[in-house]
């Protein structure tokens, strides 16, 4: 009689015990739907962030192009100078524009970043300013 009181004891422990199938399977439906949801976070940052490269080499690659013109001694700066060159693995094309001011020994020059030499979106365009050295 002992026995039969601790077996029915145990089976109802063993029922009441756990998560039923319905349980499990909605947890794992809401896992699941987090887990999409933060696969597409990740993905816009890596988006963002290659974007963000992209442009900061860009920059660099105007920038330097920027010191270079200005080193050069020759006046004025020729216009629509185009040019490409390597950095971080990539090939860069840039363009140079130059612009007269009012003033006769001033020129602005701007400069243009792309990645493809007839990409029509420029990824960096900086501006300055060159003024002409005096004898």
């Amino acid at each position: 009689m002992m026995i039969k009181v601790n077996l029915a004891r145990k089976a109802k422990q063993l029922k009441q015990s756990g998560f039923t199938l319905l349980e499990v399977m909605l947890a794992m439906a809401v896992f699941a739907i987090a887990g999409v949801a933060l696969l597409g976070v990740a993905d816009n940052n890596y988006r963002h962030i290659s974007h963000l490269e992209e442009q900061m080499f860009a920059n660099w690659v105007a920038s330097n192009q920027l010191v270079e013109v200005s080193l050069d001694k020759t006046w004025p700066p020729k216009n629509n100078r185009k040019g490409k060159v390597e950095m971080a693995g990539r090939t860069w094309y840039w363009q140079q524009k130059v612009i007269k001011t009012t003033d006769k020994e001033l020129r602005s020059l701007v400069m243009e970043v792309r990645l493809s030499e007839d990409d029509e979106l420029v990824s960096a365009s900086l501006m300055t300013y060159l003024a002409q050295d005096k004898p």
